[in-house]
């Protein structure tokens, strides 16, 4: 019963294609046109994470419009990340873990950043 309520779920999630993913840039110009591209795209998965427990991480997003790799944006006090093609295994494992700034520096920083 699970498998079906999952599969259901993955059909619900994945089959209504957003219109914006089939025309955001696979480079951009400068990090803020960046920045405020992905975030006012339409994706077909759109989601945050409460960061409310990290000392230095303020918020956390996740865009992606295949359900299998997407961009990241990590909002600290002093700058905005972009990370580009991050998994959505490694999204979920962020969002669970014990401490984001620790998973960040582990598996995320410096494996997926944004080249302009």
């Amino acid at each position: 019963m699970k498998k079906l309520l999952y599969f259901l779920l993955l059909i619900g999630v994945f089959s209504c294609k957003s219109q914006d993913c089939e025309t955001i840039p696979t480079t951009f110009r400068s990090y803020s046109e960046a920045l405020t591209t992905i975030q006012n795209a339409k994706f077909n998965i759109a989601n945050s994470v409460d960061t409310s427990k990290s000392s230095w991480i303020e918020d956390a997003n996740y865009y992606s419009c295949d359900g299998v790799n997407g961009f990241l944006i990590i909002e600290t006090s002093k700058k905005d990340y972009i990370f580009k093609n991050v998994p959505i295994k490694i999204w979920n494992s962020f969002k669970n873990a014990s401490s984001f700034g620790s998973y960040y520096s582990e598996k995320i920083r410096g494996n997926y950043q944004l080249v302009l």
